[in-house]
């Protein structure tokens, strides 16, 4: 059974009808005040009242046991560089979140500068309600750097060292950024992979969890959850971008929907049947 529902409306519509401790998990990359389409560029501070407002309806509706990821770049005025995570960061401490990881998506592919370095990544902070979190990394393993090293000494002496399903993802993510080339691409000039979002579904929720995207955009989010055996709810307030979400998602039922598979298989452990695979 699938559950996916996209509303094309404000964010706070979608927060305020949400009974509180009902969410596992928040997913969402809000706009970052760079003047875009579907936003209004506004002072800083003004900004950060509106994230500050939304951030508050996220922790009154996240259960005990669930987790908030703030996906973010940066801001500019008059080409000096504010990153949105270090004032979100202060927003959600006073709020009563917990941050237990800033997690850095890196995505080698991006405009070129003249003036300072080209920007390559931008960032994931995973925030917990309390510390009584939920978090499983085995459906998420990538492989071992050394799959085949045996032990040389003690117990281990002669046997493998590594866990053969592989290790916890480390704090550096690379993923390609969604741009014209990848199948996943959409109008929407900021979409994230439908990968990212399901590695932080797979490790901070179960199955028939309610995993919710205050800024949905095409749905990449919901879309995720619901591949993955969750339950979705988001909202956005461009129509144009929530018709594209719920195609998407038509195409999702169907078993149509194009996107880049996180299951590849690249490695054999010599003397040593299993498989590893990689979501990079």
């Amino acid at each position: 059974m699938f559950s996916y529902k996209l509303i094309n409306n404000d964010r706070m519509k979608l927060l305020k009808k949400l009974k509180s401790n009902s969410v596992q998990l928040v997913i969402t990359s809000p706009p970052y005040n760079i003047g875009k389409s579907y936003e209004k560029k506004k002072p800083l501070n003004l900004y950060l009242q509106e994230q500050e407002k939304t951030l508050k309806e996220c922790f009154r509706v996240l259960n005990k046991k669930g987790s908030l990821c703030w996906q973010v770049g940066s801001y500019f005025e008059k080409s000096e560089l504010f990153p949105l995570d270090i004032y979100i960061h202060q927003i959600c401490k006073k709020i009563g979140f917990k941050l237990r990881n800033r997690i850095v998506w890196h995505f080698e592919h991006g405009l070129h500068s003249y003036k300072k370095f080209s920007g390559r990544y931008e960032t994931i902070m995973w925030f917990t309600k309390t510390d009584d979190y939920y978090f499983d990394f085995d459906d998420i393993r990538v492989p071992q750097k050394y799959p085949g090293k045996l032990g040389y000494k003690g117990k281990k002496k002669g046997k493998y060292t590594g866990n053969a399903k592989g290790k916890n993802p480390s704090d550096v993510w690379i993923f390609p950024n969604v741009k014209s080339n990848h199948k996943e691409k959409t109008i929407h000039p900021c979409q994230f992979p439908i990968e990212l979002a399901e590695r932080l579904i797979l490790s901070m929720s179960k199955k028939n969890d309610l995993v919710i995207d205050p800024y949905a955009g095409v749905g990449t989010t919901l879309l995720a959850a619901v591949k993955n055996n969750r339950l979705s709810k988001g909202s956005d307030i461009m129509k144009k971008y929530t018709d594209i979400a719920n195609k998407r998602f038509k195409l999702l039922i169907k078993g149509k929907l194009p996107y880049r598979d996180r299951n590849q298989t690249i490695q054999k452990v010599k003397g040593n049947s299993k498989l590893y695979f990689r979501d990079d």
